[in-house]
């Protein structure tokens, strides 16, 4: 089994916590990408990146001083959004980080697909970004169904906790070999499942660390999660979908 889960925006530099182990698996790639930003303009980075003027000169920054050899940063510790933040990797232990070398992988824009101990540096470059990349038209035509092939050259079995943004790379050339679980954390309104952002990213990470912590190695046991007030519900769920309901009595819907 493989869980495959997203990036984040926010990222860190940490060199000192735990050694990095490898390098990415697509790093020639990753180094095509950056020749390719650093030859274009702050508008355009702007642009690409969609953001102010204080986060875009600082990646501008990041990106002529960016060393993709050295400096690095495991990556299960140099992402810092919710996720990350409620899966806590700096508090596991060392059967935990095993446990998360063998079986998550995250997936990026800028690296393809990185295990959890790839030395990684700080980038903004989301996937969905309207980069264009030689013939390439944007990022998903440019990683194309490697990322994906390279998943099920591991395992016949995947559980996805990741966006739609990521896990599209994966799904969209999913064939009957492997099986594809997506986990759902939602609340019921009316007979519906309603997804919340905050809540789905931080179950996400708890998802994780509730894995690493049982050891899990069966996808039905992922059922078994019952942590932020989500349960298992049957009614919705089937043998690909995964749907974990909170309990929100009393609570106002927004």
């Amino acid at each position: 089994m493989r869980i495959i889960i997203s990036p984040a925006k926010k990222m860190n530099t940490d060199t000192d916590s735990l050694p990095w182990k490898d390098l990415p698996v697509f790093l020639p790639d990753t180094e095509k990408i950056l020749r390719k930003l650093r030859g274009m303009s702050y508008p355009e980075l702007k642009k690409l990146w969609r953001c102010n003027d204080s986060i875009a000169q600082l990646n501008s920054r990041r990106l002529q001083e960016m060393d993709l050899h050295s400096c690095l940063t495991p990556a299960v510790l140099a992402y810092e959004g919710i996720q990350y933040q409620y899966m806590a990797p700096g508090a596991f232990s060392d059967g935990e980080f095993a446990y998360v070398q063998k079986h998550l992988r995250i997936l990026s824009g800028f690296y393809g697909i990185l295990r959890p101990f790839d030395g990684v540096v700080p980038y903004r470059l989301e996937m969905q970004a309207k980069l264009k990349m030689g013939d390439s038209r944007d990022l998903y035509a440019f990683w194309g169904d490697r990322l994906a092939r390279s998943l099920f050259d591991e395992t016949e079995c995947i559980l996805n906790l990741a966006s739609k943004e990521y896990s599209v790379c994966v799904s969209r050339f999913l064939p009957d070999s492997v099986r594809f679980i997506t986990c759902v954390f939602g609340e019921e309104k009316d007979g519906r499942v309603i997804e919340k952002g905050t809540m789905c990213k931080m179950a996400r990470g708890e998802m994780v660390r509730f894995l690493a912590e049982q050891g899990i190695e069966v996808p039905e046991q992922v059922r078994s999660f019952n942590r932020l007030d989500y349960q298992f519900d049957e009614t919705h769920s089937d043998e690909n979908t995964y749907v974990f309901l909170r309990n929100v009595v009393g609570e106002a819907y927004d």
